[in-house]
């Protein structure tokens, strides 16, 4: 008996047909993009559950060379983690980021949506425009909109091309504090109260924030007035 027959020899009904998980497996294998589950659910059975048949493919893979894995709210399959140091390529360009680049980056995906005056008040040093080219450049950060105070200032947040390249599904699976004191982050000396915020990706505007290309009341006010057609 296969493995994915043995699956349905438990006594509760199976949500989804042995067919549903060679079809996903063969979705993956394709796709050379991580895939969302309605591209997936659209190819399997009407009776399928893709969270089961996912889940499924998951677990059949965990201990394979290459595993199912979900980044950015998507499906792919990827080399396993210990695995991974054989097919690095030596000469494969790797992207160094600066000091400053990597400060920000880590602001932003747990302070979003901020702005380049947030960055600079959290890190106290002034923000070059150059670290936040290289993050957008990265496909990394995203102008989110602009924030509802004087000057309008432009609002920054992660992409899921950030999650992707880190290995996410969710910005909310960044490390907390105790994970980063850990991973030797942080030395335990820390201020009173001191805490890492839940991060938060949500593309939905806050309600301190307005569009990008949104005019204030202001520019409203001083533009043009339209021409009348009456003479």
């Amino acid at each position: 008996m296969g493995i994915v027959a043995k699956l349905f020899d438990a006594d509760a009904p199976p949500r989804f047909a042995p067919e549903d998980l060679r079809v996903a497996e063969a979705i993956l294998f394709a796709a050379a993009e991580p895939t969302d589950e309605a591209t997936i659910a659209a190819r399997l059975s009407s009776e399928a559950e893709v969270g089961a048949v996912m889940a499924e493919l998951q677990r059949l893979y965990a201990e394979r060379g290459v595993n199912v894995v979900r980044v950015a709210g998507r499906w792919a399959l990827r080399t396993a983690p210990d695995l991974a140091w054989l097919l690095a390529r030596e000469d494969q360009e790797k992207r160094k980021l600066s000091r400053a680049a990597i400060e920000t980056l880590a602001i932003i995906a747990y302070h979003q949506p901020v702005t380049r005056a947030d960055i600079e008040e959290i890190r106290g040093v002034a923000v070059s425009k150059g670290a936040l080219d290289v993050l957008m450049e990265a496909g990394w950060v995203r102008m989110r909109g602009r924030r509802k105070a004087p000057g309008r200032p432009i609002t920054y947040g992660t992409t899921p091309e950030f999650l992707a390249h880190f290995g996410l599904d969710a910005v909310a699976d960044l490390p907390g504090l105790d994970e980063l004191q850990g991973a030797g982050l942080f030395d335990g000396k820390l201020p009173a109260g001191f805490g890492v915020p839940q991060p938060d990706d949500d593309s939905t505007l806050r309600p301190d924030e307005e569009p990008l290309d949104e005019p204030s009341a202001l520019e409203q006010a001083w533009g043009p007035v339209a021409e009348s057609d009456e003479p």
